[in-house]
């Protein structure tokens, strides 16, 4: 009987696409914990804030835009980056009643002086803002002392670390949102190895659903720490399964 020859090169990998996967920023889909109850609450609090501006930190990937995105479904709020923010449209912005302005922790094309004016008039017309940024204002790289001295001032909540829960729930919602099912076994491997960054468990699962689908196999345990171990986050002792054999 023929047998055809055996042959040494590996199977081509699946032609993939690295489409944009869109942000649910809706209320039920944000995951609160101890990292983030106390800007959540703030949310939940308004109109009873402090003052008119709030000031919400934390790092990249944390959750500040859909926290913003909260409270600008609750309060009818504009958004609009502090990058685009420009002296023609400070009024018209206010005029809004309620106005979200994000990363202004970022210094490209960012107006300080319309950012400055801004802030005078929505408290003036008592409009208030909800500011976002990462890290603390003096790191923000601010040239107007005026500005700057303001949100050194603005009453401010901070969004921290996750801690382990957060971070596997997170996870979980990540893979979740991609209509991928893992097992706890997965999940467990990549909240031991990654930063306790909420962005770096995005970039994670966003890589491992890549190499998924360019390998057509389900995402494993074993395939997980090849990943990892790939993107230098693997642990001494990581050792592939035999039973990621399978398709």
């Amino acid at each position: 009987m023929y047998k055809p020859a055996m042959r040494d090169k590996a199977p081509p990998k699946q032609l993939t696409f690295d489409l944009p996967l869109d942000p649910r920023y809706g209320r039920e889909d944000f995951l609160v914990g101890p990292a983030n109850e106390a800007a959540y609450g703030l949310v939940e609090a308004w109109p009873d804030w402090p003052d008119t501006v709030l000031l919400l930190q934390g790092p990249p990937g944390s959750g500040k835009s859909h926290l913003a995105s909260i409270w600008a479904t609750r309060a009818h709020a504009w958004t609009v980056s502090a990058g685009a923010l420009q002296a023609d449209q400070v009024t018209h912005l206010v005029s809004n009643g309620a106005l979200v302005i994000e990363d202004v922790d970022r210094p490209a094309g960012r107006d300080e002086s319309s950012l400055f004016h801004l802030l005078n008039l929505a408290r003036e017309r008592k409009c208030p803002v909800m500011i976002t940024g990462a890290g603390p204002v003096d790191g923000f790289g601010l040239k107007v002392a005026d500005l700057r001295s303001r949100l050194r001032l603005a009453p401010r909540v901070e969004i921290l670390p996750p801690d382990d829960a957060l971070l596997r729930a997170v996870i979980v919602k990540l893979f979740v949102d991609r209509q991928i099912v893992v097992d706890l076994a997965v999940v467990e491997a990549v909240a031991l190895r990654i930063d306790r960054s909420l962005a770096r468990a995005r970039d994670v699962v966003a890589e491992l659903d890549r190499d998924a689908l360019g390998r057509g196999r389900r995402i494993t345990k074993p395939l997980a720490l090849a990943v990892l171990d790939r993107l230098g986050m693997a642990e001494a002792g990581d050792e592939n399964d035999p039973a990621d054999e399978e398709a």
